[in-house]
């Protein structure tokens, strides 16, 4: 693929970017009659408008050449389960990461690239993020934080922003502090280890990032996936799941040394979206 290619070619579908819901007025009542599949596109929408905001989407760079074989076949075995067509984007940020919207966008921030150790680990984080998606649980965390949003509303409509642009900002808060429950990101991880399987990726390769942050200090760790010092119970539960589901799980590998080696272009060139 060209480095050099826009983002609005790298969609699943290949369909350009466009602003799916340019308002959503809490006191239109139009607005309030659409359905969840209209709320999830318009606080994703919201999110990218944000990230693009503050100078963080990577339009492009050699980097998409090495994440795109990655996740395209993780996006297609997906797509049958999620109503709205998968998205990924490349962001800039400290902290090795990568994270879900609603609206079917998959962010991964460029370090996350030089931090895994092995295709295989990528691939899982992938995975378990397009989990996320399939099970809409951003949409089902803002539900159940109805206190803190209704607190952001108040402070925040002052300034006369739309509902759909202050669950945004109040999502994008909850995504990078991770919020998620343990039993959300265990189901996570089940239904992305099943999504790897399918699309052909070791899903030991999940196992095997939990290993590596059980065995790191305290201090090394970094916010993806990190649920320390608990990983132990999602190696448990990760390594059940595969002896419960033989037929699907035993043509895979758990030696790591079986990983598959991935090579980042040190250095990359980066241009951001405006």
């Amino acid at each position: 693929m060209n480095a050099r290619m826009p983002l609005r070619a790298l969609t699943l579908a290949g369909a350009a970017l466009t602003c799916l819901l340019p308002a959503l007025q809490a006191q239109a009542p139009a607005r309030r009659e659409r359905g969840p599949q209209d709320a999830e596109l318009a606080i994703g929408q919201e999110m990218f408008d944000q990230l693009k905001a503050k100078g963080e989407i990577i339009e492009s760079s050699p980097l998409y050449d090495v994440l795109l074989p990655v996740i395209e076949p993780i996006m297609r075995t997906a797509q049958p389960r999620y109503n709205h067509p998968f998205k990924v984007y490349l962001v800039h940020e400290k902290q090795p990461n990568a994270f879900a919207t609603p609206g079917g966008n998959i962010y991964v921030v460029d370090s996350l690239l030089y931090f895994v150790k092995n295709r295989e680990q990528l691939a899982g984080t992938l995975c378990h993020e397009v989990a996320h998606t399939i099970h809409r649980d951003s949409m089902a965390l803002l539900q159940k934080e109805k206190r803190l949003e209704k607190r952001e509303i108040g402070a925040a409509i002052l300034l006369g922003p739309t509902r759909a642009h202050i669950l945004a900002i109040a999502l994008l808060g909850r995504l990078h502090s991770l919020r998620y429950s343990r039993d959300v990101e265990s189901r996570a991880d089940l239904t992305g280890s099943d999504v790897c399987a399918t699309a052909g990726s070791n899903p030991w390769g999940l196992v095997w990032l939990f290993q590596g942050f059980k065995d790191a200090r305290e201090g090394e760790i970094p916010q993806l996936l990190s649920d320390h010092p608990n990983d132990q119970n999602r190696i448990n539960a990760l390594e059940r799941h595969f002896r419960e589901d033989p037929e699907v799980f035993k043509r895979f590998s758990a030696d790591v040394a079986s990983a598959t080696p991935f090579v980042v272009p040190r250095n990359a060139p980066e241009v951001f979206m405006h």
